[in-house]
């Protein structure tokens, strides 16, 4: 019985995303990246991160729009994640599974998930894929 409940409680105190693999490609030199990837880490994900010199480039070979592109390039579920998307906006595009290629945070927001030490203020974030782009969020 005490087992039973613990392992309940257990599943109520993980995250619902808890290990899903995330794959970032991000330019060597860049720190905001790593805190990036310490907030997903800390979020419940499994991060992976790829030293990639034409991370730009390769966002925009995977749909990224040119104007859209953020700090560094994500693969998460099957969904782009471009920029410092805060995880419960990646939580919501793996719930919902849009028909997208994925979503981006243009740019370096000073109040976003590894450049603040918390997510403050409104970031809005754009969904992007065959169909044009579109604001997907504005939290």
């Amino acid at each position: 019985m005490k087992r039973i409940a613990l392992t309940t409680l257990l599943a109520f105190a993980t995250p619902a995303f808890a290990a899903e693999p995330v794959t970032i490609w991000r330019d060597p030199g860049c720190g905001c990246c790593d805190a990036y990837a310490e907030y997903l880490r800390n979020e419940g994900f499994e991060v992976t991160v790829i030293d990639d010199r034409n991370f730009d480039r390769r966002s925009v070979e995977m749909g990224v729009p040119e104007r859209g592109i953020g700090c560094h390039l994500a693969m998460i579920d099957g969904y782009v994640v471009s920029g410092l998307v805060p995880s419960e906006i990646i939580e919501r595009l793996i719930e919902e599974r849009p028909a997208i290629t994925g979503i981006t945070l243009p740019g370096m927001p000073g109040n976003a998930p590894g450049m603040a030490a918390a997510k403050t203020g409104t970031l809005r974030t754009y969904a992007f894929g065959p169909e044009g782009v579109a604001v997907y969020s504005d939290e």
